[in-house]
């Protein structure tokens, strides 16, 4: 037994894909926090920047569930790189738009990376990892990954500020692009060292595992309330987030740099908390985290609406770093363990998608609440709504005894 060596929790294969995650996040972040700011800047008002969010989240609807199940079906890696190609067009789009419309053209492409890349993601952590410590794999993962918001939004906000949009979403787009060919070379090895599937991707294997989710969704159990309380979480949340960098600037006066800089702390807050709050997650459920987590952003919202200095903001969005730490790995790890690993990637696409539909029209709703009553209103719906859920999540957030098949079975 002395000679048996202990597996790292994390494996060679993960470690390079995490590589390619950080490189092309550092891209995507050091323009994220700055994009209402962006469209503003292209000609949009505040109806119009709520307007754009609303019908930019139309697009990634179009892909995440085929790009879930897409990527069960024919490998992680393979969809990834599919949509890091698509990826790479958006950041095209970004770089030449001529107005805040044709930025929609951006999101449309960037949309394809997004759904390609995040159920992938999800799946091949839990795919590389023994569920016993899945948990803290997850927070290991996202650990690693949150280098690219401690850096992605400074450097953004830095290049904006002195030399223009136009020139940092060309730096994001040179990163990018390198991140996809690693990709992609990942991808063909992936090719090279599996067997070829009897069962090529089609249409009636796509309808399956529809069926197979939607029994789920509505057998009442686990992934049942996931879905309620995400759904309406991510509407009031979706209603005053993307208002988030307009209220700092157009009312308190931060300037891009320092919006940066706070999108950041928040990050530095989040890696430093998700190795723990991944080990919690494994010791003592994930219900904890994620209850805990969520007070923690309520409390962040009604703090936010109460403050007006940077160090005040600055507390803000640590509470949403730790926050956040506390409820993505076991999120993760939840999601993983009540759904079979056969469905783990139509699953993360379905969710998002069917969420994303429900909390569709909530930015527009946000902006127009902020032009015809106060600025502040959007921010006092995801501190209700969160501090209603939290009961029901402690109920209904608990693993069933029975396996992820069994489940599927009953269903």
């Amino acid at each position: 037994m002395d000679n048996i060596k202990k597996q790292p929790l994390m494996t060679r294969r993960l470690l390079v894909f995490m590589g390619t995650m950080i490189l092309a996040n550092v891209a995507g972040h050091m323009y994220r926090p700055l994009l209402p700011l962006y469209v503003q800047e292209m000609g949009a008002d505040i109806a119009q920047v709520g307007l754009f969010f609303t019908i930019g989240a139309i697009a990634p609807l179009a892909f995440q569930i085929f790009g879930g199940w897409l990527s069960d079906s024919i490998g992680r890696l393979q969809a990834v790189a599919i949509g890091s190609i698509g990826g790479v067009l958006g950041y095209v789009a970004y770089v030449f738009s001529p107005s805040w419309e044709w930025l929609l053209l951006a999101t449309v492409t960037g949309a394809m990376a997004g759904s390609f890349v995040a159920p992938s993601y999800m799946a091949f952590i839990a795919e590389e990892s023994p569920e016993e410590s899945r948990g803290r794999v997850y927070g290991i993962s996202q650990a690693l990954f949150m280098i690219v918001g401690i850096i992605g939004p400074p450097i953004g906000g830095y290049i904006s500020e002195y030399y223009g949009f136009k020139s940092m979403f060309i730096v994001a787009w040179i990163l990018y692009g390198s991140a996809t060919v690693i990709r992609l070379i990942m991808a063909r090895d992936a090719m090279r060292s599996v067997t070829p599937s009897e069962e090529k991707p089609s249409f009636d294997q796509l309808k399956r595992s529809l069926r197979a989710m939607g029994g789920l969704l509505v057998a009442g159990g686990v992934v049942t309330w996931i879905f309620i309380s995400d759904g309406i979480r991510d509407t009031t949340f979706s209603m005053s987030f993307q208002l988030l960098p307009l209220y700092m600037q157009n009312l308190i006066g931060l300037t891009n740099v320092e919006i940066g800089w706070l999108s950041s702390i928040s990050a530095i807050a989040t890696m430093l908390f998700l190795t723990p709050a991944g080990w919690l997650s494994d010791r003592k459920g994930e219900r904890l985290g994620i209850v805990v987590g969520f007070t923690l952003i309520a409390g962040a919202v009604a703090l936010f609406i109460n403050t007006g200095a940077f160090i005040g903001f600055a507390m803000v969005f640590a509470l949403f770093g730790v926050g956040s730490a506390l409820i993505e790995p076991a999120y993760n790890s939840l999601i993983s363990k009540v759904v079979p690993m056969n469905l783990r990637g139509i699953a993360f696409g379905v969710f998002s998608t069917s969420i994303g539909l429900i909390s569709l029209p909530a930015p527009y709703i946000g902006a127009m609440l902020w032009e015809r009553f106060s600025p502040k209103l959007p921010f006092f719906f995801p501190i209700v709504t969160t501090l209603l859920l939290l009961p029901v999540m402690w109920i209904k957030f608990k693993i069933p005894k029975v396996s992820p098949s069994e489940e599927v079975a009953e269903a």
